[in-house]
């Protein structure tokens, strides 16, 4: 771990969902958002607040959804400092860019259905941040298989190994915020491949497809189409590559965090 001391940070946690859209994991648990399903006990959102209150230097956090879902999510922050609502943007570039409006330091980016985020892999990309504009998380597949074998079906494929995306995102500043017009098509790039030909180029999918290319050449590769300097900081634990998207990744999430808590108590 670094001694050079971090500067406090802003994070978004994206909670918001398409217009007229239930998702079934909320339509089987009667709620009105993704974000208010309860696992362990707690709805997602919670987890991921609670995790942000164990890291030191995090200046406040913002939670972006529609206006609309504000009235049913407002209840769940009351017991936290620091928490706001914003407003979300149909589009997640336009969310991130919203939710970012007046802050002059570093942003942390993450999404209210990692429920297996830890302070540590936090702290990690904070430290990352510090040589470069903007920084990703990534696992490797062994280190996610471990963690779960039906954790995560999506690879990024790269010369030197594979890896899947944890969902945590790291901006040094308002420049840096240009690296989310990688997400104008929406995130979700490996469900489609236009998507991920329109945010990366296509030589670059080609190469990685290939496995031409390694995790530090894509990565420098897509600084450079950006204009920024950028960094891949890659997690030991796989299972921070794991979100809630599904019933089947529901149900690995229940499994992990079930075991964490077993492990606090014993």
């Amino acid at each position: 771990m670094s001694n050079t001391p971090l500067p406090p940070v802003t994070a978004i946690v994206l909670a918001g969902q398409r217009l007229g859209v239930v998702n079934p994991l909320a339509a089987r648990a009667g709620v009105s958002h993704k974000c208010l399903v309860p696992i362990c006990g707690k709805p997602l959102l919670g987890h991921v607040l609670d995790t942000l209150a164990e890291v030191p230097g995090i200046s406040d956090v913002r939670v972006s959804v529609e206006t609309s879902g504000h009235n049913a999510i407002a209840p769940l922050l009351a017991g936290y400092e620091d928490v706001q609502l914003v407003a979300s943007s149909p589009n997640l570039a336009d969310s991130v860019l919203g939710a970012a409006e007046g802050v002059s330091g570093p942003i942390i980016v993450t999404t209210a259905d990692h429920v297996l985020l830890t302070p540590a892999a936090v702290q990690q990309v904070r430290e990352a941040m510090l040589r470069a504009d903007a920084v990703f998380a990534l696992a490797r597949k062994a280190s996610v298989m471990a963690a779960h074998p039906d954790g995560q079906r999506n690879y990024y494929r790269f010369r030197d190994d594979e890896y899947a995306n944890c969902n945590i995102y790291g901006l040094s500043g308002p420049k840096a915020l240009s690296a989310v017009e990688v997400f104008r098509g929406g995130g979700q790039f490996m469900k489609s491949v236009k998507r991920m030909i329109d945010s990366f180029g296509l030589l670059n999918i080609a190469m990685m497809r290939l496995g031409l290319i390694s995790r530090e050449g894509a990565t420098r590769r897509l600084g450079r189409k950006l204009g920024l300097t950028m960094e891949a900081t890659v997690f030991a634990d796989g299972s921070l590559a794991i979100d809630v998207d599904n019933e089947r990744t529901f149900a690995v999430c229940e499994e992990l965090l079930s075991k964490r808590a077993a492990t606090v108590r014993g």
